[in-house]
């Protein structure tokens, strides 16, 4: 188990999620949860959280409870130190980074700028 030995942490709450989700998604072949930063949103930088099936050689990988969430070595720089966590809401449920590096993000918590 590799959580948080590089810095980043999947919270319990993700981990029952994902794996609520993977269990949807296997028949599509998705393996694991990605996590990654792009430029754009409305702060300069966003979140991508998908499924895939394939690890690229630059791919870091967290598991907690027997799910697998990668994040490449890059998207990791930036949100070092942070928690994917699944926030369940009465308005809504939604995944969310928990990132200490971020100096501000939008409203919405989908994009950050540091």
């Amino acid at each position: 188990m590799q959580e948080n030995v590089q810095g980043f942490t999947v919270s319990d709450n993700a981990a029952r999620r994902i794996s609520a989700l993977l269990k949807n998604e296997h028949e599509a072949g998705s393996k694991f949860m990605r996590v990654a930063v792009e430029g754009g949103g409305c702060s300069g930088f966003q979140y991508i959280f998908k499924f895939d099936s394939i690890k690229n050689s630059d791919d870091l990988i967290f598991e907690k409870n027997d799910v697998s969430v990668i994040i490449d070595e890059i998207s990791l720089e930036l949100i070092k130190g942070g928690t994917l966590d699944y926030i369940e809401e009465l308005i809504g449920s939604y995944f969310q980074i928990v990132n200490p590096n971020a100096s501000s993000a939008c409203g919405c918590g989908t994009s950050f700028s540091i």
